[in-house]
């Protein structure tokens, strides 16, 4: 029988966070949110590594408390420090080996009562990863189309991100995915219903999402010069 990670309990915390984002509030809250959210999501990371492990071996998945794959929920309130102090989601992020030497491509997931997804691809890239990948899109365009327009990416997920307003400067603005090269992200999602989250075949549901954008990874993996 299938593991369930997560039961609606989970949403129901962060619904009640939303409506009660103070620090006070969470304190009290505490240990609620280790039963119904974090103990459950690093139960998550520790089932999905093997399998992640198969799908993307260069992937760091981490249940660490902190630093690991589980992202914080306080917010970081350095800028502003008259925001609320926690974040009103769940964050999974399942970074490359070499994300803090350069932009790489990763998997997110995010739990959100009627806000969550899986994201995968780069996002927020730096210049030079920006330009890798216009490059490799320019001069491999069949094979990004196939990518982009295979029916088990394209029925699942969503291109996601900003654009630039003009062609980028050394790109042929008649080319014919100019608009693909305009973009500033190289990112798609998928929406995830509270119902497919809670339900007890969720793992196996996230790793065959996760493998119908594999194509996409690989893709965008090799034109900014790692391994997937």
């Amino acid at each position: 029988m299938s593991t369930r990670h997560f039961t609606p309990r989970l949403f129901s915390f962060l619904r009640d966070l939303a409506a009660n984002n103070d620090r006070e509030w969470f304190a009290a809250q505490r240990d609620r949110y280790e039963a119904d959210v974090r103990e459950p999501v690093r139960a998550f990371i520790r089932d999905v590594a093997p399998m992640l492990e198969e799908l993307a071996p260069h992937l760091i998945v981490d249940d660490s408390k902190s630093g690991g794959s589980l992202m914080r929920i306080n917010r970081d309130l350095r800028f502003n420090p008259d925001a609320p102090p926690y974040k009103t989601y769940v964050g999974i992020h399942f970074r490359h080996l070499d994300f803090k030497a350069r932009s790489t491509p990763s998997i997110f997931l995010r739990f959100e009562p009627r806000h969550s997804a899986v994201g995968i691809g780069l996002w927020r890239p730096d210049a030079p990863a920006a330009a890798a990948v216009r490059v490799a899109i320019a001069e491999h365009p069949d094979e990004w189309r196939q990518v982009v327009g295979d029916p088990a990416f394209s029925g699942t997920f969503d291109l996601v991100g900003d654009s630039l307003k003009r062609p980028p400067k050394g790109f042929d603005p008649d080319h014919p995915l100019i608009e693909t090269l305009q973009r500033k992200d190289f990112a798609a999602a998928a929406s995830l219903s509270q119902t497919r989250i809670t339900a007890p075949g969720f793992l196996s549901d996230f790793v065959s999402t996760c493998r119908e954008a594999g194509p996409f990874l690989e893709f965008l993996a090799g034109a900014v010069g790692v391994k997937l």
